[in-house]
């Protein structure tokens, strides 16, 4: 195995570990302007989003990228944790912390992403029920009622029946 492939794993861990850093600050930044309802500040944090975004998907392709070439060269191409398993030992030993943490920062980025997105859709659903309530001047009419019966049998020609 050439020697590259350990500073390859290695820049581009360090690289992704960077983003997923930077992210969970802005995520913990999104969380405060979203338990605040300040959408001014969520509209400010967009572009930083978006940024964050393109670099998490370079970091992505350069991960795709590596691994392509570990299987033209018959490594393990599965994964970067099975790749650098293909390592020396001591050098497995030198990424396996960077692994380690990449995984642990991509679930907590996702836990984190989840929340966001409950909170989200449960401002949605509050706001739809204000609406509604302002729509109907807070009177809300019954599913089934006795005062129109033609609603309630389904009587299309005759109201009288």
């Amino acid at each position: 195995m050439p020697n590259n492939w350990e500073s390859e794993l290695a820049t581009m861990l360090g690289d992704l570990l960077g983003v997923q850093d930077s992210f969970l600050k802005l995520l913990a930044k999104k969380r405060e302007l979203l338990i605040a309802s300040d959408t001014a500040g969520l509209d400010a944090l967009a572009a930083e989003e978006r940024q964050l975004v393109e670099a998490l998907q370079a970091c992505v392709d350069r991960r795709e990228a590596l691994l392509a070439d570990a299987r033209r060269e018959g490594l393990p191409s599965d994964s970067i944790q099975a790749l650098s398993t293909a390592l020396p030992v001591d050098q497995q030993h030198r990424l396996h912390p960077k692994v380690a943490q990449a995984k642990s920062n991509s679930r907590l980025l996702q836990h984190h992403s989840l929340a966001h997105w409950a909170a989200v859709q449960r401002n949605l659903l509050h706001l739809s029920h204000m609406l509604e309530i302002i729509a109907t001047g807070g009177q809300m009419k019954p599913t089934y009622s006795e005062e129109d019966r033609s609603r309630a049998s389904g009587t299309l020609v005759d109201r009288a029946a």
